[in-house]
Formats: structure tokens, C-alpha cells, sequence
């Protein structure tokens, strides 16, 4: 191997290092809203949200706002409008509950990170934010 063609391999080096981490890069992409995994992360989301949210009130999905996913992985990115109703935490059907209407109206905006092990059956709340609208 002479000195001139290591030199012409060098760039071919540095692509390469410089383009693995792109394509193994961990990033959020877009996926569809009615994925299997995906509504099920969502689902787990507003009941944790429901369960620790200091109201006496439930709130269920009024708009998915951002759906994705970290690539290479089941972790889910979700961006929720969350709306209070007029049924409280014990009520059984609360996807059938009507929302609060008038001056007593509450949305919430949450955004939450999710990871899911299906053959568990286990989910994971990494991160969870809430603004109330």
C-alpha cells in the first residue's frame, strides 16, 4: 500500500464516520396515529394521566396533537389535548362521558414519552409535561 492511496481512502473513512451516526441516529420520526403500539401508549397515558392529575374530575382525548416514534425502538412521542369532563375518576365509562362545558371547562395540553414492551405487557412513562390551556 502505498502513501497516495491511503490518502485517497481517507475521505472514504470520514464519509463513513460521519454518515453511521447519521443513520443510527436515535431521533423521533412520524408515524401514523392508529398504530397498534402507538394507541395503546396513548391509551396508558391518559389513564396515568387520570390516576396521579390532582382533580377530582377524568379527562379523556380530545386531539392528538404529535404521533411518533424514537426509531430502532417501541418508545412513543405523543402530544395530547386532554379535556376534562363531567364524570369523576370512578366512573366506569369515561369515553362516553360528556366534557365540562361554560365557565368550568379545563383543556390540558401534555406531551408524553412512552415505552412499551408488548411482550410484557408493560409501559413506562419516561417523561410527561402538562400545561393547562
Amino acid at each position: 500500500m502505498t502513501p497516495d492511496s491511503t490518502l485517497l481512502k481517507a475521505p472514504l473513512l470520514l464519509g463513513l464516520i460521519v454518515l453511521v451516526p447519521h443513520v443510527c441516529s436515535s431521533d423521533f420520526v412520524d408515524i401514523g396515529r392508529r398504530t397498534k403500539y402507538f394507541i395503546l401508549c396513548v391509551e396508558f397515558a391518559v389513564f396515568h394521566f387520570n390516576q396521579v392529575y390532582p382533580d377530582e374530575y377524568a379527562y379523556k382525548l380530545l386531539w392528538v396533537r404529535r404521533s411518533q416514534r424514537k426509531q430502532f425502538t417501541l418508545i412513543y412521542l405523543m402530544e395530547l389535548e386532554l379535556g376534562q369532563t363531567i364524570c369523576t375518576k370512578q366512573d366506569e365509562d369515561l369515553e362516553n362521558c360528556p366534557l365540562q362545558e361554560g365557565p368550568e371547562e379545563k383543556k390540558v395540553d401534555c406531551t408524553f414519552i412512552v415505552d412499551v414492551r408488548p411482550w410484557f405487557s408493560q409501559f413506562t412513562l419516561l417523561n410527561s409535561t402538562c400545561v393547562q390551556k
